[in-house]
């Protein structure tokens, strides 16, 4: 029994190189980028620009911020009250009510997954929604925050993380959706960018569905001290009961912008569902 739960808990914190690597290194691929690659059939690794966070505009890191994980510089990688959220669970709910919840609603989860999370499935994990990656996930996470501060956790994740077809980090969305440097990036691209991260491959500036112009326009709105809520990505459904105020000034404009040739949209129709896919894709 005890080398069970010895191995058991090897499995949980075996993730190489550890979390305190990343503090003063950038990773040469990431396990979702080896996975999208292969998924995709595409030949040779995946690339991205590693750039420090002091080059990213601050509107960029606040749309993120209120687009992904808005308890982020005050959560210790887990968000307590965006999980009970999304179980639908009263903030003053029971430990025991909390856990029984997490098993039996564990599909809700992946709206309620922080920045920390991300950084944590991009970086070592899978989009599988299995149970025990969660876990693992979550694990990880408590462990980066022990070990980075939180400006590198999204130095790492705005570098990383995935923003259309072979499209990795901030600064080659910046460049490939709008032809311009990521400093350069204003509010309505940088919200525009923040409402591609949870359907990177269906709904980004290229071909940009109702659901991204929506949840752009209500993270604007959040920006400007709107009190708007914005849903996470998989609570699709929200977005349409969810009442827009006018913005004035500035007014809130479509993302009007000629696409550079190299860039690759999918057609509509050669795009999976993702709303039923059993993988994760946040």
């Amino acid at each position: 029994m005890g080398w069970a739960l010895g191995a058991a808990l090897v499995w949980l914190l075996g993730v190489w190189p550890p979390p305190s690597w990343w503090r003063h290194h950038w990773p040469t691929q990431t396990a979702m980028m080896r996975h999208e690659s292969g998924s995709s059939g595409v030949s040779g690794p995946a690339t991205y620009r590693p750039t420090a966070l002091t080059a990213m505009p601050a509107v960029l890191q606040r749309m993120v911020i209120i687009g992904e994980d808005s308890r982020f510089h005050t959560h210790h990688g887990l968000d307590f009250d965006e999980i009970k959220d999304a179980l639908g669970l009263e903030h003053a709910a029971s430990l025991g009510t909390t856990v029984r919840a997490l098993w039996s609603r564990r599909d809700r989860l992946r709206g309620a997954s922080t920045i920390t999370q991300q950084l944590a499935k991009n970086l070592y994990l899978s989009p599988s929604r299995n149970p025990l990656r969660k876990m693992k996930e979550a694990v990880t996470a408590l462990r980066f925050e022990l070990a980075l501060p939180k400006d590198r956790i999204l130095e790492l994740y705005l570098n990383v993380v995935e923003l259309g077809p072979g499209m990795w980090g901030m600064p080659d969305a910046s460049a490939r959706y709008f032809g311009m440097p990521v400093d350069q990036l204003g509010e309505e691209q940088a919200a525009a960018l923040a409402a591609t991260l949870p359907f990177p491959l269906s709904s980004n500036p290229a071909f940009r569905s109702d659901r991204m112009l929506r949840r752009r326009d209500l993270i604007l709105a959040r920006y400007h001290g709107a009190d708007v809520y914005v849903p996470p990505g998989e609570l699709l459904e929200v977005l349409d009961t969810v009442t827009l105020p006018v913005i004035v000034p500035p007014v809130v404009l479509p993302v009007d912008t000629v696409l550079p040739e190299s860039v690759k949209v999918q057609s509509p129709e050669s795009i999976p569902d993702t709303t039923k896919s059993t993988t994760d894709t946040t």
